[in-house]
């Protein structure tokens, strides 16, 4: 894509509409910056001397285009073949979904290689515009099928604490999904969750809550009663698995944050 554009004509505006052509933008288009690098002079005398004005365009990188452009560099140099890219902008939040047959190199083990590549996508794309922008990069519904797991997951380990009274450590996680789990667990009662570990190693650990937990000691409600006096005991009924806690707060959900936000748990 071309970047800038020199022109020249009879004046400086001729001149600035032939570079804006050139570019394929209208000279109104506030993408574009223009300087004068000489001015018009008539001949003297109409015999001699006189040259027309130059101008040079500069269309101006939007934060969009800086971002896509960094992820076709980073494609082309993979080698990969019959990628397609489709960016919007919207909001202050650039969305990219990557469509193609080995997006599957792009997306990595678990979403790494395409977290990463969104980090510095992120960046490339800060770079060019004052005001910041959040990359999301995706491929097809990917994100959103890992979401509905990660909710799956931290449901169904938070039931498991709240019955058994066992801790669960997860594998090492990025905050955005870190958070996923944590939002997830808090709506179960009986359970929480805390992260632990430094850096790359952060991870979350789903345990008890000790301030919610079933009374289990025996003898009370819940305990094992006599049958009969004959000192057998009668099975203590099936508890019924946590039901999620639609009107329970996260504690920790972060209303807003990106893929890279803080998460103090």
């Amino acid at each position: 894509m071309i970047k800038e554009a020199i022109a020249t004509g009879a004046t400086v505006e001729e001149a600035k509409e032939k570079a804006c052509q050139e570019l394929g933008v209208e000279t109104y288009d506030d993408r574009i910056e223009f300087e004068i690098l000489e001015m018009q002079a008539k001949k003297m005398f109409g015999l001699f001397g006189g040259h027309p004005a130059k101008v040079k365009v500069t269309l101006k990188q939007s934060a969009a285009q800086a971002a896509e452009d960094f992820i076709r560099n980073i494609i082309d140099r993979m080698e990969l073949t019959g990628i397609t890219l489709s960016t919007k902008d919207e909001d202050n939040v650039i969305t990219i979904d990557i469509e193609g047959e080995d997006v599957g190199f792009i997306i990595g083990r678990r979403g790494e290689t395409m977290d990463a590549l969104q980090y510095l996508t992120c960046l490339a794309a800060n770079r060019v515009d004052p005001a910041y922008k959040r990359v999301v990069i995706n491929t097809g519904d990917y994100r959103e099928k890992r979401e509905k797991t990660l909710e799956s997951l931290g449901r169904r380990l938070a039931i498991k604490a709240a019955k058994t009274g066992k801790k669960s450590i997860l594998e090492p996680m990025n905050p955005y999904e870190r958070r996923i789990i944590h939002t997830s667990v808090q709506k179960v009662d009986g359970a929480t969750s805390w992260s632990e570990g430094e850096n790359l190693n952060r991870h979350v650990v789903i345990g008890p809550d000790g301030k919610r937990s079933n009374n289990r000691g025996r003898g009370g409600k819940g305990g094992r009663r006599p049958n009969n006096g004959r000192g057998r005991y009668n099975s203590r009924p099936k508890q019924q698995s946590p039901a999620p806690d639609p009107d329970r707060k996260p504690l920790n959900e972060g209303a807003g944050m990106g893929l890279y936000g803080r998460i103090d748990k």
